[in-house]
């Protein structure tokens, strides 16, 4: 692997809504320090730093440690990076020209489903942006996550450049960090076996159809006509708004025989980890146009049961294909019959398959060393 020039500066871009912000509000400030980890391991670079593009002033309040990762206003920033990456927070038009003319390149990082998202506003009326549009057509480079081909083209035209492919990254830093500020959890928030019917959790965030809870809570209600005394409850998590203001939601959730039983809550949002540790069991997904994510990791790591459709990790978790609900409760059952008698051994086998996105990975290392060996020898836009 050949070495970039010694001394790179590079900036992520981040868009802080909160001194003290969460890391479990959405994905992209984790996305931001994966990325930031496994950049920190490249030959050649010097100094990986987050750049907020926000007016909310960089406080010690953050949750990562900014010895290891600086944070940086993007005023401050902007003199020191040789490489911006735009990932959490978009600069406009006279940022980009500032730091073209000082000869920095600026990527862009796609890790949403902008294509989706977009349709969807135009769709339904949903406003996004309105006619303040502004579409940076000055990138040097496009890098997109594998779990967004569909986005592709829909960057590509806009952009006008190609996107390429890049590792999807993942650490359990924060979901360890976060579990070892509970102590009455125990086993750090690992699976542990036990006697008795299980807590089955749906996590999908349920903001748009690339990841709803209707196909889990179908895979549930399938186990649950089969094998009723298994089955503690049902949770499906970030639904309390639909079960409270979506009559149509209602009106299907109360045909299926785990409501009508009364084995079935409908919640709002929850910490990953601690739900996990606290609540749950057994997790069952499935998604649409979005075959990785975070949580299927977090999921697999921590060693509990997942039922999932993501073609981009069939190795991980109890796997069924595409839209196959009644594969899902076959699997779903497999899990709840054997689980327990395997589950050290099922720990353990994830976290090694899980190993191909950590950041200290040397493929995920080489990977993105060659990218920013590539970028970097390339004429700025």
């Amino acid at each position: 692997m050949r070495a970039l020039k010694q001394g790179v500066t590079i900036g992520i871009t981040i868009g802080l809504h909160a001194e003290g912000e969460t890391m479990w509000n959405n994905g992209i400030k984790q996305n931001a320090v994966y990325l930031a980890l496994a950049l920190a391991q490249c030959p050649g670079v010097a100094r990986v730093m987050l750049v907020n593009t926000t007016a909310v002033p960089v406080t010690p309040t953050l949750p990562w440690d900014q010895q290891v990762l600086p944070t940086l206003q993007f005023d401050v920033a902007k003199d020191q990076v040789d490489v911006l990456i735009e990932l959490g927070g978009q600069i406009d038009a006279a940022a980009t020209d500032y730091l073209k003319r000082r000869g920095a390149r600026l990527v862009s990082y796609c890790c949403g489903s902008e294509y989706i998202l977009a349709m969807e506003a135009v769709l339904f009326r949903k406003q996004m942006w309105g006619s303040s549009l502004f579409v940076n057509q000055r990138y040097d480079d496009i890098w997109m996550i594998p779990q967004i081909e569909v986005n592709r083209a829909y960057l590509e035209v806009f952009r006008r450049q190609q996107a390429r492919v890049v590792p999807f990254v993942w650490s359990p830093i924060f979901m360890t960090s976060r579990l070892k500020e509970f102590p009455h959890i125990p086993a750090g928030g690992e699976y542990r076996p036990h006697t008795g019917p299980r807590r089955l959790s749906v996590l999908e965030p349920n903001i748009n159809i690339v990841k709803f809870c209707l196909y889990p809570v179908l895979i549930a209600e399938l186990a649950f006509r089969q094998r009723p005394g298994d089955i503690e409850r049902l949770q499906v998590c970030n639904a309390l708004q639909l079960a409270h203001e979506s009559p149509e939601f209602v009106s299907l959730m109360n045909q299926l025989d785990i409501v009508r039983q009364h084995k079935a809550v409908f919640t709002g949002r929850h910490e990953t980890p601690l739900f996990m540790a606290e609540n749950t069991d057994i997790v069952i997904s499935h998604q649409l146009e979005n075959p990785l994510n975070y949580l299927y990791l977090e999921v697999c790591w921590q060693g509990y049961p997942l039922v999932h459709n993501a073609s981009l990790c069939p190795d991980l978790g109890y796997y069924y294909e595409n839209s196959d609900v009644e594969a899902g409760a076959r699997r779903l059952i497999e899990a709840l019959t054997t689980h327990d008698s395997q589950a050290g051994w099922y720990r353990e086998r994830q976290r090694t398959r899980i190993a191909r996105h950590l950041p200290d990975h040397p493929q995920v290392v080489a990977t993105y060393a060659a990218l920013l060996d590539d970028l970097l020898r390339r004429p700025i836009r």
